[in-house]
């Protein structure tokens, strides 16, 4: 904690949060229902308090310097300590209150929201989820910055400071439209892949990063889009534009259809990890504690990963 903490009003932490997050000392008063003056001496007091300035000033937005950033963590930490003791206070013996705000890659936050969230809200239906879906990097910095009190990403989290918990395994799958030349052959070798016309994940997502390492296997093709969900590429293969690796979760029903095909790629590896990530010196109240017992206890989804288990069996 840093020199001149002790004596900072919760009032002030809220608009120093508030403010780092909006940009502006308006913005933070909006949102906090108060006054703009009463906001403004409430930050000033606690730089005051600190005795260092906390915010860049430029172009009338205020942006968070290197003292700012490296407080910000713990000034959402003491507010979720006490915002979890108010909650304790007016709940029932048996019953948690609060809000979780939830990050999850679009894999999970499209496909598998029920597996991950379903065991918790019917636990606790007064609690409150904030679920917010985007790419693995960014889930991962909001993890870190701690706007988010957990986050669910597909593949790997090599950043410090961060407790990565294994959930599920999951799977892709090369996909083409039936009437793909590719599609038409009785055996698919690496060697058809030539010159194919792929669909792509934008960067920074993870599956991007495991799709490229996987295809740089196969002969060149060429990436004809990036999109930014597995469902807008689904959509773009149905159409036919190309092919894609998506997973297997997102193309149940296409396949069931027989409006997608997938290409057998032995030759390729395309499993991967699931996993729950919080920052590692995050207060895991009782709140958070629950959601990670119900989600690491809830069996899988048999649709989504059988064809996994099928595999491993064989």
């Amino acid at each position: 904690m840093l020199p001149g903490m002790i004596g900072i009003s919760p009032r002030q932490l809220e608009v120093f949060v508030a403010v780092a997050a909006l940009g502006s000392v308006r913005a933070a008063a909006d949102q906090l229902h108060l006054t703009q003056p009463a906001a403004s001496m409430a930050l000033a007091g606690m730089e005051r308090r600190i005795g260092v300035e906390l915010f860049d000033r430029a172009r009338q937005r205020l942006h968070l310097n290197a003292r700012g950033r490296a407080l910000l963590p713990q000034a959402r930490e003491i507010l979720a300590r006490l915002q979890a003791l108010e909650r304790s206070v007016a709940a029932g013996p048996d019953e948690l209150l609060g809000e979780l705000r939830i990050g999850a890659s679009n894999t999970v936050g499209s496909y598998r929201v029920g597996e991950l969230l379903g065991g918790f809200v019917a636990k606790h239906p007064r609690a409150s989820v904030e679920l917010l879906v985007d790419n693995t990097h960014k889930v991962l910095e909001r993890v870190l910055d701690y706007s988010l009190d957990l986050g669910c990403i597909e593949g790997p989290a090599a950043r410090s400071g961060l407790e990565v918990l294994p959930w599920r395994k999951d799977e892709l799958c090369v996909c083409a439209r039936p009437d793909h030349p590719i599609a038409q052959k009785r055996r698919v070798r690496a060697s058809d892949f030539a010159d194919a016309r792929w669909i792509m994940r934008e960067h920074g997502s993870a599956t991007r990063a495991l799709v490229e390492r996987e295809l740089a296997r196969l002969p060149a093709g060429a990436t004809v889009l990036e999109l930014g969900n597995s469902e807008a590429i689904k959509q773009a293969v149905l159409a036919g534009l190309g092919i894609a690796c998506l997973p297997r979760v997102a193309v149940r029903a296409e396949l069931a259809a027989r409006e997608l095909v997938i290409l057998s790629t032995p030759y390729l590896d395309l499993t991967r990890q699931l996993s729950l990530v919080l920052a590692r010196s995050r207060y895991r109240g009782a709140l958070l504690q629950s959601l990670l017992d119900t989600a690491l206890a809830a069996p899988p989804n048999i649709a989504a990963d059988g064809a996994h288990r099928r595999r491993r069996r064989r």
